[in-house]
């Protein structure tokens, strides 16, 4: 009898390296005619939700989208984008307007000429696990995920309508709860996302998503320090050596091996990060018989040296 395997989820799997961090959120008061230019945040997403009004939120090289409220609204690039009250307006530079400082993560703007009220929750959340970064790379300039009859979105709204909540009340604790909020509504605009759009279906996140090159995916993603042969990955998913390979890159856009020393790399990269190891012992433990074989590898794929990673702890990384 064939062996059952258990289903694995391999997208969700990914989805859990978007652990956020440096989140500031602001809640903007605008009164019409007013404009808004954000600038780049280099290894953020940022994300909008309207609770009043409507605005236009424009991002160069996209194609602009009106935002009312119940709309979700994700930036994943961390670049640069205006919210304007009427579409191709004048916008004010962030910097040049002042803002009330609630707290070190939480701010009050007030803008505008007096007119048509628009109320937003804006927050820039930063990414420093590699794999994220990678993840964000992937997706398009603006992600909406906007007011739907379906019963499995009535959720998303209420959580919305919480949002705004505490972002209008902030009592004790409200800025933890609004994190919290956060990370499960970008994790979810992904998904709504990942479903709808044709993108999501090639790729690395379109490999995910196959039965079993996302079981291997999985594998690896799971237990990067394990000694894996592609023989060993193929026999995991009951496929021939030869096929799995070939499978594995049409799917990912490359080999199996090449996959693997990447994805330890992003590993190590986070350790190095969190933990600041010995870059002896760091070798060792991703399988490497020398630090100076693997301080090659490391800067090989991300760019920056283990040793810059290790003394800084916040390189800025190849994509």
């Amino acid at each position: 009898m064939a062996e059952l395997r258990p289903p694995v989820d391999a997208l969700g799997e990914a989805l859990h390296f978007l652990r956020m961090s440096g989140t500031f959120y602001c809640r903007s008061e605008l009164t019409a005619p007013w404009g808004l230019d954000l600038p780049a945040t280099e290894g953020s997403l940022m994300f909008h939700v309207v609770t009043t009004g409507q605005c236009w939120l424009e991002v160069d090289g996209v194609e602009a989208r009106l935002l009312q409220p119940g709309t979700f609204a994700l930036v994943p690039h961390g670049a640069g984008h205006r919210l304007v009250h009427e579409r191709g307006g004048p916008a004010r530079k962030l910097e040049e307007l002042s803002e009330e400082l609630v707290s070190e993560r939480y701010s009050i703007l007030r803008h505008g000429g007096g007119g048509a009220p628009t109320t937003l929750i804006c927050g820039a959340v930063r990414l420093d696990h590699p794999a994220a970064r990678h993840l964000m790379s992937l997706l398009p300039g603006i992600i909406l995920v906007e007011p739907s009859n379906s019963p499995r979105m009535d959720w998303l709204q209420s959580t919305l309508r919480f949002m705004a909540a505490e972002a209008q009340e902030l009592r004790p604790g409200g800025e933890t709860v609004i994190t919290r909020l956060a990370d499960v509504l970008v994790v979810q605009a992904l998904r709504e996302w990942m479903a709808q759009d044709s993108q999501a279906k090639s790729g690395w996140l379109g490999a995910l998503q196959d039965p079993d090159v996302g079981r291997a995916l999985a594998l690896i993603h799971r237990e990067p320090t394990r000694p894996w042969t592609v023989a060993s990955l193929a026999s995991s998913v009951a496929m021939s050596r030869s096929a799995f390979s070939a499978r594995f890159t049409q799917r990912v856009g490359e080999p199996p091996m090449h996959y693997l020393a990447r994805w330890r790399m992003y590993v190590a990269h986070s350790a190095l990060k969190d933990e600041r190891p010995g870059l002896g012992e760091l070798a060792t433990r991703m399988g490497y018989q020398s630090e100076a074989a693997f301080s090659r590898a490391f800067k090989r794929f991300m760019g920056v040296s283990p040793g810059a990673v290790r003394k800084t702890g916040s390189p800025t990384l190849r994509a």
